[in-house]
């Protein structure tokens, strides 16, 4: 077979509506990382919030993105792919902006004469309301615009650009943060989202096979939430896991305090969170080979520890080439454990319940970023309260607040010993959860 006919055959293997979302959803992650990478920078150094107030808007923002998609399908399926996508975009892109309006001069007196914590709050709630409809459009496309023998590799093809949008979003956000100002991020995203609300409306059409795909109801979905919530064996698993992704969610609190106050101001923290995702980009299929022989939990475990181990190579030496070092090894762990993950309850789910399950593998990242945000800033700010001293704009460094990645590290540690004495006393004496 020639090489154009590869080709051929291989787009034949997708409706024209599967690239456009994928499309969308590049754009959309590029929109949410830029503007998640200096979010806990913008909000303490830009809105002058201390860091216990930004991490729990982080956690606000974070929270909802991830915990909502599981309604925002019913809707997203009811309506249609394209309606979910026009409306998302929009939601966000005017989402975004308002943030840049709240701490911009331009809208100084308007802002200035409101609450502004609890505006916030209901602004980062309405953006996180947009973006729960990117994920099961985006995904509920995949399934109705591939066949059968591609659909595997469609699903490939929408991580890797995930990863891509993860990887890129924050190097564009530096460059505009450095060079405009910290603010202009938020104009960023906002601008992608409108972009995308357009290119929606110009070039998504609804697959054709769409009215053969069906979500459960609204009612369904809360039944089967309190199914999955009532599996003890799954929420103590679940619980466990959502302490690695509180680790995970300090590169976008801890690192850039601690990057702007202990090494300066100017550190390029964006580029330092990316990392992460560049080294899932080139090495996950590398990494992927060497592990694939371990059995799911014992990747799982060495997931657990390897990413750990990150923690102490920052404290050990404290700079911005060990923190670089740090988030490649953070890299290893995540991805010896993330793919084993969903292995892992594919095979430990209740017969018939594969599926429902698997929808809900995402709920410790929500978990996790529900509390992680106003841990790290609570974290860092006891941590460090007696290091930094502050006179007007001179910020004096008695210190490093080592203390930081040991506590970090008692988590990973922890989370990793739960983890051996789950599999121990539960996953080795009953191999599958109770069925239903």
């Amino acid at each position: 077979m020639s090489s154009d006919s590869r080709i051929r055959k291989f787009f034949a293997g997708f409706h024209r509506s599967f690239w456009v979302a994928n499309a969308l959803e590049l754009f959309e992650r590029l929109a949410y990382y830029a503007q998640a990478a200096v979010m806990s920078i913008f909000l303490r150094n830009h809105l002058k919030f201390s860091e216990v107030d930004a991490g729990t808007l982080s956690s606000i923002f974070g929270g909802f993105v991830y915990l909502l998609p599981i309604f925002a399908g019913t809707f997203a399926d009811k309506y249609g792919f394209r309606k979910a996508f026009s409306f998302a975009f929009l939601v966000m892109a005017i989402g975004y902006f308002a943030i840049f309006a709240v701490g911009s001069p331009l809208y100084a007196s308007f802002s200035h004469a409101l609450p502004l914590f609890w505006v916030l709050i209901i602004v980062l709630i309405f953006t996180a309301v947009g973006e729960s409809f990117i994920k099961p459009s985006v995904l509920g496309t995949i399934a109705v615009s591939s066949r059968t023998e591609t659909r595997s590799l469609g699903y490939a093809i929408y991580y890797m650009l995930v990863n891509v949008g993860g990887a890129t979003g924050p190097v564009i956000a530096y460059f505009f943060r450095d060079r405009i100002g910290i603010d202009s991020v938020y104009i960023v995203s906002a601008s992608t989202c409108a972009l995308m609300f357009l290119g929606t409306l110009i070039f998504y059409r609804e697959p054709e096979s769409v009215r053969d795909f069906r979500q459960p109801s609204l009612g369904q979905k809360l039944k089967d939430m309190l199914r999955v919530m009532s599996n003890g064996r799954f929420m103590v698993f679940l619980l466990i896991f959502s302490l690695y992704w509180i680790m995970f969610w300090q590169v976008f609190v801890i690192i850039p305090f601690y990057l702007t106050d202990f090494i300066s101001k100017n550190a390029p923290f964006e580029i330092i969170e990316s990392v992460d995702a560049w080294a899932i980009i080139f090495l996950q299929v590398i990494v992927n080979r060497m592990t694939k022989k371990m059995p799911p939990v014992t990747a799982i475990v060495v997931g657990f520890a390897v990413s750990t181990l990150s923690w102490l190579v920052i404290a050990i030496q404290p700079n911005i080439w060990t923190i670089i070092a740090a988030m490649v090894v953070w890299s290893f762990g995540e991805m010896t454990q993330a793919p084993r993950y969903y292995e892992y309850i594919a095979d430990h789910a209740p017969k018939g319940q594969e599926a429902l399950f698997q929808g809900y593998a995402f709920l410790p990242i929500a978990i996790a970023w529900f509390v992680g945000g106003t841990f790290g800033g609570w974290l860092y700010s006891t941590m460090t309260q007696s290091i930094l001293v502050k006179t007007g704009d001179v910020v004096r460094v008695l210190g490093q607040p080592t203390g930081i990645w040991l506590s970090l590290t008692g988590i990973g540690i922890a989370a990793t010993l739960l983890m051996i004495i789950y599999n121990a006393y539960i996953t080795t004496k009953d191999r599958e959860l109770p069925r239903a």
